[in-house]
């Protein structure tokens, strides 16, 4: 299925939302239950934190996160970030197609400025998206 998963016209809504209207800071997204489009799953103005909890421990999904933070002496900065976030737990089909389908949501989505792959919750703790942000 390398490249074949289709994009549901609702994720890039969703996204330019996110982008233009600021109304959310936050949109997750999966595959869908035959893994063969990207579909939205769930989105909401929430807290790093708060993103942190809501991400499965055992399924993948795509997060399209606003991250806000202070960069010294320049103020507030906020980079569109999207996360691959496929945890250990997660079944060698659903991460085969999950990991093939991230190129194609990174060529949809128009306007991201972070990339970032996770399979840990070390790997997207606020520091260290600010670090790979700034």
């Amino acid at each position: 299925m390398s490249g074949g998963t289709a994009v549901e016209d609702s994720v890039v809504q969703a996204f330019q939302e996110l982008k233009t209207k600021r109304t959310v800071n936050t949109i997750f997204y999966r595959l869908s239950d035959d893994l063969s489009t990207i579909v939205p799953d769930t989105k909401g103005t929430w807290t790093h934190d708060e993103l942190l909890d809501k991400l499965p421990k055992d399924e993948p999904r795509f997060v399209v996160y606003d991250l806000a933070f202070t960069k010294v002496g320049e103020g507030v900065r906020n980079r569109v970030t999207l996360i691959s976030w496929c945890p250990e737990g997660t079944k060698i089909k659903q991460r085969m197609v999950h990991s093939s389908s991230y190129g194609t949501l990174k060529n949809t989505l128009d306007g991201i400025q972070v990339y970032i792959q996770a399979t840990d919750l070390s790997d997207v703790e606020y520091d260290e998206l600010v670090s790979r942000a700034s």
